[in-house]
């Protein structure tokens, strides 16, 4: 099956995107490429750049690499990343035509984690896809966080959530939903 970007995009709302999750099944323009990224945690000062896909395959010691990068910093935990949102991150940069760094703001979070930060402001979900490793918080430096939103809305890359005091977008694996 021959799709082309924005054919892939049109037709994620209509369920063809499942396709693209099954790294066997080829969408030319986007699932058959390398896929590339250059990550930094904000909270830890760590950069990454990793070729996390090779164009057949995820690279098991690159996801590695993607998982101690987005632990929960607060009690150095790890936790296998769920590698479709990087797969949704990459896709948002092709759309929007950049390579720029992806600031991680919040990757996994550990429960303790998830309800301390509850405790403090009610912007935390009880049941957050960030504790199952299928959420996160990001920006792309130099990129308008706008334009960011409205491509993950568009690719209906599950939550799409917009914090622009905070200057982040929240992405996850869940269900496709809209929240700022």
């Amino acid at each position: 099956m021959q799709v082309s970007r924005r054919n892939f995009i049109k037709l994620a709302g209509s369920g063809v995107v499942v396709a693209s999750c099954v790294p066997s099944v080829a969408v030319a323009s986007f699932a058959d490429l390398a896929r590339t990224l250059a990550l930094s945690n904000l909270h830890t000062g760590e950069l990454l750049e990793t070729r996390y896909f090779d164009g057949n395959q995820y690279v098991l010691n690159e996801m590695t690499r993607i998982d101690k990068i987005c632990r929960d910093f607060r009690r150095n935990e790890i936790h296998k990343m769920d590698k479709h949102l990087f797969d949704q991150i990459s896709l948002i940069q092709a759309e929007l035509g950049v390579k720029a760094e992806v600031q991680i703001i919040s990757g996994y979070r550990s429960p303790a984690t998830n309800n301390a930060l509850r405790a403090r402001s009610s912007g935390v979900a009880k049941k957050s896809y960030h504790m199952l490793g299928q959420a996160i918080d990001f920006r792309l430096e130099g990129v308008n966080l706008r334009k960011v939103r409205d491509i993950a809305r568009e690719i209906k890359a599950g939550g799409v959530g917009y914090y622009p005091n905070s200057n982040f977008v929240h992405i996850d694996t869940g269900p496709v939903r809209y929240w700022s």
